[in-house]
């Protein structure tokens, strides 16, 4: 097959969990349950942001647009998943599995730089308190929403392009989805110069992304010290401590997942980290953002309240 053009592969063979059949009922359940719940949970937190005026502000547009992309991230990978699990022939055709990557990848660096623009907002909040409105206007903040989308499918295309000049020798793909890594691990030609561009690509996404969002932090963690009350120091931080959190989830996994060594056992690792980060993450932002949130909380109750006694 060496001699063979990629596009006479029409089908892939997504092998992931092949090794654990006794697994996959159980799996099936535990996916089913938590995408339903990603959708649901996430689909209610726009709809309440949406109903809610006084959720209408630069921090919960940007919560609503991270829900926005849960939905569809988890929903890009779980569907196909959970069909698969449940099937005896674990397959995807060749362009349902490049159009699968184009959107896993482009929301994941989507998301990467979403939550960059999410610290911005948190750093203008606590280190220009008065200024707040004014710098975070709405064309400031539709700005800051639309590049992430804008650079992270750009990142997708220039990686499914050169992905796809690619000679496959094998069909069988060892992971659940089709990731970048699993399909160049199928190539029979020499791919240094391509993986030489997803690992520039990549590297630019997480580097510049977590840039951004450490030197606000630094910004940030300098605004709390000056701050000479306790109780204000403590206000500070609580503003941004559920993206903190959430930052350090998402990074954490995918540091994980890519930045180790490529042999069996880590490839094993790395679908258990592939499973947190795009079936479980989806699920845990919502709960981070939401359940230690008053306001949150105060926009549901008054929602409620407004349908029961309009």
């Amino acid at each position: 097959m060496a001699g063979s053009n990629f596009t006479e592969v029409t089908l892939f063979i997504l092998s992931g969990f092949e090794d654990h059949p006794e697994l996959q009922v159980s799996l099936f359940l535990l996916f089913l349950f938590i995408y339903l719940f990603t959708v649901l949970w996430n689909l209610g937190l726009i709809m309440l942001i949406r109903m809610d005026s006084q959720l209408h502000t630069p921090m919960y547009f940007f919560l609503s647009n991270l829900a926005f992309i849960d939905i569809f991230y988890s929903s890009t990978v779980t569907p196909k998943t959970l069909f698969n699990l449940q099937s005896n022939q674990k397959t995807i055709t060749f362009v349902g599995c490049f159009v699968q990557m184009y959107f896993f990848v482009g929301l994941v660096c989507s998301e990467c730089f979403l939550l960059g623009s999410m610290a911005y907002d948190r750093y203008v909040a606590i280190c220009n308190p008065l200024l707040y409105s004014v710098v975070m206007s709405q064309k400031v903040c539709n700005w800051l929403g639309v590049m992430p989308y804008v650079v992270g499918f750009t990142n997708s295309l220039i990686s499914i392009c050169v992905i796809s000049s690619l000679v496959f020798c094998d069909s069988s793909i060892n992971h659940f989805f089709c990731d970048t890594t699993a399909l160049l691990a199928l190539s029979c030609t020499n791919a240094f110069s391509t993986e030489m561009v997803i690992f520039f690509l990549a590297g630019f996404t997480l580097l510049s992304s977590l840039l951004i969002i450490t030197v606000t932090y630094f910004a940030i963690l300098s605004a709390i010290l000056r701050i000479q009350s306790a109780a204000g120091r403590q206000k500070a931080f609580s503003t941004c401590a559920s993206h903190l959190l959430g930052v350090t989830v998402f990074y954490g996994s995918l540091i994980f997942t890519y930045l180790q060594p490529d042999n069996t056992s880590s490839l094993t690792q790395a679908q258990v980290a592939s499973v947190f980060y795009t079936i479980v993450i989806p699920m845990l932002n919502p709960l981070i953002y939401s359940l230690r949130n008053r306001d949150v909380k105060n926009a549901f109750v008054r929602v409620i309240h407004r349908k029961l006694f309009p």
